[in-house]
């Protein structure tokens, strides 16, 4: 299945937002969510909408994409979780137990690294990794975790945050779940089939990885990757790889998945209907246990 987003539209203007006990939000509290880099575009009830980096529209096209299952009464593991719409939207699909990982992203002062890394541009400089400019990577603050927070406390959730790094954290503190959700990470990580090994170890059922896929006409059916060694990829440094849906697949199988089975491929940005042209989509494949 092949999906085409819309161009992403801002959302509306913000409007009051609904506190734990179901009250309006004081006007600085509205502030607060004004001031907050948002990633994901939540519904924070009352018509509210965060203003994120991802339309409503994309968000939504990006959720069909995924083909999750019933969701009832299942352990939900939401890896890379950033302002947790996904966790949330796991939880309101009737998930017994929703548990959002992050730790990166969760680190950095998105404000400040937007700003370091318009400063790059404008020197004609790459930017380091974030992880490396210790003014914009703060750790012990986590200032990243601000729209996560703010939006679990409006919305009343009980989704269970966890920092951690899931590449070097004891997984045995997650556990094993019964959907695990990695959605835009793999293609970040230096070493992705370590990662699958580990998606392997935490899931007992259905494990979704969705990321940034390369689809070279007339090679579908060999495994292939591109490793981008500086910020050529979205002049993002952070991004490591693109592999082709058939060795998205494939990593799951030697991981150890069962079954690996390619479910869409969507389109994030439109870059024309060539058939003979390599271009980058997202991929979406189901890795069963």
């Amino acid at each position: 299945m092949l999906l085409r987003r819309n161009r992403p539209r801002r959302p509306a203007d913000l409007i009051d937002v609904v506190d734990e006990t179901g009250g309006t939000l004081t006007e600085p509290a509205a502030r607060e969510v004004e001031a907050i880099y948002w990633f994901h575009s939540i519904d924070l009830g009352n018509g509210m909408v965060t203003p994120g980096a991802k339309s409503v529209e994309t968000q939504q096209l990006q959720l069909d994409a995924l083909n999750l299952p019933d969701l009832s009464g299942k352990r939900v593991l939401d890896i890379g979780a950033w302002d947790g719409f996904f966790s949330f939207e796991a939880e309101r699909r009737g998930a017994a137990h929703v548990t959002a990982l992050d730790h990166h992203v969760w680190c950095l002062d998105h404000h400040a690294h937007r700003r370091y890394v318009e400063e790059c541009r404008e020197r004609g400089q790459a930017p380091e990794h974030f992880t490396q400019v210790p003014s914009i990577y703060r750790p012990d603050e986590l200032p990243g975790r601000a729209g996560f927070d703010l939006a679990r406390r409006t919305l009343r959730s009980n989704v269970v945050p966890v920092v951690g790094d899931f590449l070097t954290m004891d997984l045995e503190t997650l556990g094993t779940l019964d959907v695990v959700l990695f959605l835009g990470v793999l293609y970040h990580l230096e070493d992705p089939f370590q990662a699958m090994r580990r998606l392997f170890e935490v899931t007992s059922g259905l494990c979704i990885v969705e990321s940034t896929c390369i689809v070279t006409p007339g090679m579908e059916d060999h495994q292939m990757w591109e490793f981008f060694e500086g910020a050529e990829l979205g002049e993002d440094p952070s991004n490591w790889w693109a592999g082709n849906g058939a060795v998205l697949e494939g990593l799951s199988r030697a991981a150890g998945f069962s079954r690996a089975e390619l479910k869409t491929r969507w389109f994030e940005d439109d870059q024309g209907d060539s058939q003979s042209e390599i271009r980058y989509d997202r991929a979406v494949v189901h890795a069963i246990r």
